[in-house]
C-alpha cells in the first residue's frame, strides 16, 4: 500500500509540473506594431506594405504562429503613441512592440525632450508588461537647423542603449536619397521600397521571434 501511494504521489507530482511548464513551441505570441503613416500604408497599396510582407514572410518561414497586429496611424506622434499603447498592451498582451514613432515630432519641430521622454515612457510601458521592445531609428532633413537634426537622429541610439532594446538604426536606409523609391512628397516610400523598409527590420526582429 505504501508503494501504491508513493507511485500516486510521483505520477501527481510529474504531472503538476508537466502542466507548471509553458507551453513556448508553436504557442501563438503577438506582434504589436506602432508606428505613423510609414508603417500605416500610406499612398501604397496595403498589400505590398511592408507590414504585409512581414506577415507572409513569417508564414513562409516557420513563424506562423506569430500574429501581426498593426496599430499605426498615419499622423502619429509619440504623445498619441504614449496615450494609445497602455490599452493596446492590454488587449493584446504582445511578446514584442515595434515603436516606429518620432518621426512627425521630429518634423514638426517639437522638443526633442518631450520626444525622448514619450519613446521612454512607450519602452517602458512595453518593458513592464513584459514585452520586448524594438525602437525604430528616424532622422529628418535639416528644416530646423542641422543641430536639431543631429540631437534627434541621437534620440533613438541613446534610449536603446539606456533601455538596452534592440534597435532599428535607421527605417529609411537605403531609401531616402533614392527619389525612385520615394514618393512625390518627399517623405513616405513607394510601393517598390516597400521590402527594403522590410529588410530594415528584419534582421533585428528576427532574433526576438526566435
Amino acid at each position: 500500500m505504501h508503494r501504491v501511494l508513493l507511485y500516486v504521489r510521483s505520477i501527481a507530482f510529474l504531472f503538476v509540473a508537466f502542466i507548471a511548464i509553458p507551453a513556448v513551441a508553436g504557442q501563438q505570441q503577438t506582434l504589436l506594431i506602432m508606428g505613423d503613416s510609414l508603417s500605416a500604408a500610406y499612398g501604397v497599396p496595403s498589400e505590398t506594405a511592408w507590414v504585409q510582407r512581414l506577415r507572409d514572410r513569417l508564414q513562409s518561414n516557420d513563424f506562423d504562429n506569430w500574429n501581426v497586429v498593426n496599430a499605426s496611424i498615419s499622423g502619429e506622434t509619440t504623445d498619441g503613441g504614449v496615450r494609445r499603447l497602455p490599452d493596446l498592451l492590454e488587449k493584446n498582451t504582445p511578446s514584442v512592440v515595434i515603436i516606429e514613432l518620432g518621426g512627425n515630432d521630429g518634423l514638426r519641430g517639437f522638443p526633442p525632450d518631450v520626444i525622448r521622454s514619450n519613446l521612454a515612457s512607450m519602452i517602458q510601458a512595453t518593458q513592464d508588461s513584459g514585452a520586448r521592445a524594438i525602437l525604430v531609428g528616424m532622422q529628418i532633413p535639416p528644416n530646423y537647423g542641422q543641430r536639431y537634426t543631429r540631437i534627434f537622429a541621437d534620440i533613438f541610439p541613446a534610449l536603446s542603449d539606456s533601455y538596452n532594446t534592440a534597435l532599428v538604426p535607421f527605417f529609411l536606409e537605403g531609401i531616402y536619397n533614392k527619389d525612385s523609391l520615394m514618393q512625390s512628397d518627399g517623405i513616405h516610400p513607394t510601393a517598390e521600397a516597400q521590402p527594403r523598409l522590410l529588410e530594415n527590420v528584419w534582421p533585428v526582429l528576427k532574433p526576438l521571434l526566435e
